[in-house]
């Protein structure tokens, strides 16, 4: 009797137990996808940290202009080439370790960048603080194993709202910089990131992946070597190729725009800053649109759309200042046209949430296709967008001092992106005549 009635004790404890597992891991994926996009977010805010602090820097040190690029592009260069291994690594060993980690790195680096002394000191500690951008490629790995392949599209739309992050390194970080000094900045950016790691690992859970190979359900990953098999398909690089376009592309704009406004319009400082701020903050909650879109119509229609529509816009961006003469009976006719803002605006505008739209697509892709790697293939898309934001902006300097025109940059873009639309367009239609075509 007496077994019996403690019997009856444990058995709703048990069961107790047992719903409080079911509970959290039902909440996993929600959990997952908010602490990610967070803390992609305060990770991005820390990857462009030397867009703000880079000018006291500069001072401090009294760099040069060549050195200053150096310094503003080496953490973008690090991230992008970091998103490929990080994202190999999330697949082997899980998001929730591997994004932990990247971060405590990140901010131990850039809370040592407040000590630098010297030029050398602030590269090496810039090549750390560019680990943040990397978190990209993790978040990626980390997220679509927790969604069913039409939800994957949503989720990692939200999650590219971290991109959020920059903004809020533009909008806060010049007051800290004013009041206090740029190494105060990079110290509470260091302190917040690391806040922020040991968030995410106490209320975040590990993926369903992981935890079944943790309880010897899922067999094990390969070598090393194995998981970049997949980058040997042309697929992949054509995936990279479109994202070369819509994020590299995006972000050189961003960087390249107060420029252009400045020389071309002859905008003031804050007026041309402002304006490339609307560019890109909204771009941020686009790319979520983006997702949920892709999920809805399909990441095809949508990577078609963004094609057709960016290749009219920047056909019309490239157009140069013209002048025309016509020779007529009563002597030469003269005519001018050129770009007003009024239609450039506009028109920079709905590039850019086009471009915001195939930024989701491209991803939605890659879980599909690469369901097993998509650490490895979700890391070079990346790494290969990243790049572009890194190329694009010495690209287009080189092509104004060779052309003596500024509509060259969108000449260049132009080229890029009719030759994306035309690779997809060739490939879909050997796909579909292989019947290798999978719905997106």
């Amino acid at each position: 009797m007496r077994f019996s009635i403690e019997t009856e004790k444990e058995m709703p404890a048990n069961n107790s137990a047992q719903q409080v597992t079911k509970d959290a891991l039902k909440e996993a994926p929600g959990r997952a996808l908010t602490m990610s996009t967070v803390a992609f977010a305060v990770c991005f805010a820390v990857w462009t940290i030397f867009s703000i602090i880079g000018i006291g820097i500069k001072d401090e040190l009294s760099l040069s202009e060549t050195q200053f690029g150096l310094l503003i592009g080496l953490p973008i260069l690090v991230g992008s080439l970091a998103r490929m291994p990080l994202g190999i690594w999330t697949d082997r060993k899980g998001g929730r370790l591997v994004f932990t980690l990247t971060m405590l790195a990140a901010a131990l680096a850039t809370f040592m960048l407040s000590f630098a002394e010297t030029y050398q000191q602030v590269l090496i500690a810039a090549m750390g603080v560019g680990l943040a951008g990397g978190s990209f490629a993790v978040g990626v790995a980390y997220i679509s194993r927790f969604f069913a392949s039409e939800k994957q599209g949503t989720a990692l739309g939200i999650f590219g709202i971290g991109n959020i992050g920059a903004a809020a390194t533009g909008f806060i970080a010049p007051f800290i910089f004013t009041a206090f000094g740029w190494d105060a900045v990079a110290q509470i950016w260091a302190v917040l990131l690391a806040v922020m790691a040991g968030i995410f690992w106490f209320t975040t859970a590990d993926d369903p992946v992981i935890r079944a190979q943790k309880a010897g359900e899922h067999r094990q990953r390969g070598s090393f070597l194995s998981e970049l098999e997949p980058l040997k398909s042309v697929q992949v690089w054509r995936f990279a190729f479109y994202y070369f376009f819509v994020f590299g592309a995006f972000v050189a704009l961003a960087l390249w725009l107060p420029r252009y406004l400045i020389e071309v319009y002859g905008f003031d400082i804050k007026t041309a800053g402002m304006v490339a701020a609307i560019y890109s903050v909204p771009a941020s909650l686009f790319r979520a649109y983006g997702g949920a879109l892709s999920d809805r119509v399909g990441a095809r229609t949508v990577m078609y759309w963004t094609f057709a529509v960016s290749t009219v816009a920047l056909l019309v961006l490239s157009f140069p200042p013209t002048e025309y003469k016509v020779l007529t009976s009563n002597g030469p006719l003269a005519f001018h046209f050129e770009i007003s803002p009024a239609i450039f605006i506009p028109t920079l505008f709905v590039l850019g949430f086009f471009m915001s739209l195939g930024k989701a697509a491209v991803y939605k892709h890659i879980p599909i296709y690469y369901p097993e790697n998509v650490g490895a293939v979700g890391g070079l898309v990346g790494m290969i967008g990243g790049l572009g934001g890194f190329i694009l902006p010495l690209a287009f300097g080189w092509m104004f001092e060779t052309t003596g025109m500024w509509t060259s940059c969108f000449m260049l873009l132009f080229l890029i992106v009719v030759t994306s639309f035309a690779w997809m367009i060739a490939a879909v239609r050997n796909l579909e005549r292989s019947q290798q075509l999978q719905p997106t």
